[in-house]
């Protein structure tokens, strides 16, 4: 069974006002003065709740700096929320820095085990996929190169072909369908298009309106970390839409008559 709850969860951060401080400036701070921190706290959430039971698949659209992300992340487990319930059933796999684990002086045939070392496979499990993947990628022999001399596009046709191997009950995606050129991006949707069918529940994130209209039956839509809207994909999209072109109309001057 597949199923996130999320009750009147919310997230705040405690950060410093100012950046990193060096072993000098400690010093002195030390030794002349002492002074309090200067904490500022940021809401990044406040008060989510849903239920996705298995078979859902849902959309989280928003503006930049709206929350998408950091929800994600709540339902994955890598933040905790500070306010609220989270209860999750089933194994989650996450798509969030596909690129996360590489070695840049390890080829590329050595990331492979790398990365889905870090996914969670196995010597077992990944004997049956090392091909598959080598395959997905089209690298052919830059595999035997270090990954250091990948162009942009190399790495992510490579972090691509290996984060889409899992199979999981419950898939997280942040943002990971524009994969390469325009031929290997035909391929990416197609990959992407079976992950979400064999997985039990899905969740994601994308400023692509028209993958989350593909693979999505409900949206959300976030607004400075707050629920503004949450229904039918057509419905919710449609009314984002609005709001994107309102705003945008307002703020072109308006000519002289």
């Amino acid at each position: 069974m597949a199923l996130i709850e999320l009750e009147h969860v919310g997230l705040t951060f405690h950060v410093r006002t100012y950046g990193r401080v060096t072993l000098k400036e400690y010093v002195i701070r030390g030794m002349f003065r002492r002074r309090k921190t200067a904490i500022m706290q940021v809401c990044a959430l406040d008060d989510i709740s849903l239920r996705l039971d298995e078979g859902q698949r849902l959309g989280i659209i928003g503006h930049n700096g709206a929350g998408k992300s950091t929800l994600l992340r709540v339902l994955a487990g890598v933040y905790p929320p500070t306010a609220g319930r989270r209860h999750v059933e089933g194994k989650i796999a996450s798509l969030f820095d596909i690129a996360l684990g590489f070695e840049m002086d390890a080829s590329g045939w050595e990331n492979i085990a790398f990365r889905s070392y870090y996914q969670g496979e196995t010597p077992h499990t990944l004997r049956s996929k090392v091909d598959q993947i080598a395959e997905f990628s089209e690298l052919g022999d830059f595999l035997n190169m270090p990954v250091r001399y990948y162009s942009a596009g190399m790495m992510v046709r490579l972090a691509f072909s290996i984060a889409t191997t899992i199979a999981p009950e419950i898939l997280i995606i942040d943002e990971v369908l524009s994969a390469g050129d325009l031929a290997f991006q035909a391929k990416a949707r197609g990959r992407m298009r079976q992950l979400v069918d064999n997985a039990r529940l899905v969740v994601m994130v994308s400023h692509d309106l028209s993958s989350i209209a593909a693979l999505c039956e409900r949206v959300i839509w976030l607004d400075h970390g707050r629920v503004r809207q949450v229904g039918p994909t057509d419905d919710v999209v449609a009314a984002y839409c609005r709001e994107v072109e309102g705003t945008l109309a307002a703020a072109v001057p308006q000519q002289a008559a």
